[in-house]
């Protein structure tokens, strides 16, 4: 069997320095993230020179607009998480990937492979959706694999010797499915006797996205108020560990019936609700959190944001949550009666022959 690997190719802009990566996807589940590795390929010129050569690992942290930003004031950090020399070539063990092996073959003496291991508690990439009209550079969490020359790792890095790469670091859904959302929720109302009872299930704990989600409710109506209209929606949770008060929502679907309704004193009811979460439908909306890659037109929502613990947190990072939530609607005296269970939405780990077939081909 012959495997065509996919590369990633840029150069600096005065061609001296290439990057080769085969993917530019990193998947971390959760306990450990997978290495970040690649060629680089020095022109004859830097090798005569003897010209040092840094690999980095930037993450770029956005928590403002770029239009607000004045002289002195920017919303931006910039944190080199992994540094390393790689020419002149420093003794370390390194092991090789197929692809690597291929391309120092292929490409001659004056490339040189590199390894670089991603913290596991560093932030998922995500990013918040602009506006179509707005092109500044959005907030979120973004990755680059920066390669320059210079005399140290902290020397301030020219353009024209520069190549910054962009990745993402993602997470996949688990293989095995919770426990069955469930949730009973009661009122009572002040000089009334009875109580208003609503009942959430939701099928499953685990969603793939584009999956529909249903939604059961159960009404049980004790109380002498009268049920006028269910709400159903799904929220995305959006929380900006940096600041304190840094939590948002936004609703991403919903649907609202008033069949089987007004809801009378002493009656019951039972109603399944499907609700489909999609980015289609909230694409001129600012403020939702998508993937980490936002220039792709095969962008879907963030994922749930999977932590070991909350301590893990890291304070440049951006945790995504889900969660169904049912109004019932009693009038403007009755008020309201809300229900709200959290759910996973992630993608399917591909398997192995889609993630060699989304690497190159494999031809028999």
């Amino acid at each position: 069997m012959v495997v065509n690997f996919k590369v990633f190719k840029k150069c600096a802009p005065n061609n001296m320095i290439t990057l080769y990566m085969n993917r530019r996807e990193f998947v971390d589940s959760v306990t450990q993230v997978e290495p970040i590795d690649g060629i680089i390929v020095l022109d004859d010129e830097y090798v005569r020179q003897n010209r040092k050569i840094f690999v980095q690992l930037v993450c770029n942290f956005r928590y403002g607009r770029e239009d607000d930003e004045m002289i002195g004031l920017r919303f931006q950090k910039e944190l080199t998480l992994v540094s390393q020399q790689v020419y002149p070539q420093q003794k370390q063990d390194i092991q090789l990937t197929k692809m690597q092996e291929r391309l120092l073959k292929k490409l001659g003496s004056n490339a040189i492979p590199f390894v670089m291991q991603m913290p596991t508690s560093s932030p998922a990439s995500v990013v918040l959706q602009q506006k179509a009209s707005d092109e500044s550079q959005p907030c979120g969490v973004q990755y680059f694999v920066k390669v320059f020359t210079g005399d140290n790792d902290c020397d301030r890095s020219h353009r024209r010797s520069t190549i910054n790469l962009g990745i993402r670091k993602v997470q996949y859904a688990p293989t095995k499915q919770g426990l069955q959302p469930c949730t009973v929720v009661r009122k009572d109302f002040l000089l009334s006797p009875g109580e208003l009872e609503l009942e959430v299930t939701l099928d499953k704990q685990l969603y793939h996205h584009g999956e529909k989600i249903s939604v059961n409710i159960c009404v049980r109506n004790n109380s002498n108020k009268v049920v006028k209209k269910i709400k159903a929606m799904v929220q995305q949770g959006v929380d900006v560990v940096l600041f304190q008060n840094g939590q948002f929502r936004n609703t991403i679907a919903f649907m609202e019936t008033s069949e089987g309704c007004p809801l009378n004193p002493g009656s019951s009811l039972q109603k399944v609700m499907y609700l489909v979460p999609t980015l289609v439908a909230n694409c001129d909306r600012a403020g939702i959190a998508v993937e980490g890659d936002i220039k792709r037109k095969d962008t879907a929502l963030a994922s749930t944001t999977l932590i070991a613990s909350q301590d893990a947190r890291d304070a440049f990072g951006i945790i995504v949550s889900y969660a169904v939530k049912v109004k019932l609607f009693l009038g403007a005296l009755g008020g309201e009666l809300c229900a709200e269970l959290p759910f996973i939405l992630m993608h399917p780990k591909p398997s192995r022959k889609a993630q060699l077939e989304a690497e190159g081909s494999v031809e028999a």
